[in-house]
């Protein structure tokens, strides 16, 4: 099975919080990955922040797994998605609807703590490793 992490997945793995790191060590690389825009969000904190040691962190960490840009297949879904969240009036936020959406056309599961806001994606896979020991 293939994973890709969001940004708050990534998030506790670089604060040494829950069993995240634990899970994310007994799996082989090729199982992880990371989008593009989960970076973008990363970088963002450390930005703001003004964090030499979280940019550090971060890099370290997106050194270890694949970074997937994103791309046409993924925007195509994010369009529908999107569109049909607002239709139903349950909006996620655009950054989340573009990770969900890179998710589904990666055909990876989404690794996430925040699964009752993903769970409104139709069609997206979902994990918790939060609580993985």
């Amino acid at each position: 099975m293939k994973f890709l992490l969001d940004t708050d997945t990534v998030s506790y793995a670089l604060r040494g919080q829950g069993g995240v790191g634990s899970k994310i060590l007994s799996l082989k690389p090729s199982q992880l990955a990371v989008s593009s825009i989960t970076v973008a969000e990363l970088r963002y904190g450390a930005e703001r922040k003004a964090s030499q040691r979280l940019h550090a962190l971060v890099s370290n960490f997106l050194s270890g797994v694949e970074v997937v840009d994103f791309d046409n297949d993924a925007a195509a879904i994010f369009g529908r998605i999107a569109s049909l969240l607002a239709e139903r009036g349950s909006p996620i936020g655009d950054f989340d609807v573009l990770i969900a959406a890179h998710a589904i056309s990666l055909k990876r599961v989404l690794v996430t703590n925040n699964t009752k806001h993903f769970s409104r994606v139709p069609g997206l896979k979902i994990e918790n490793w939060n609580d993985a020991k």
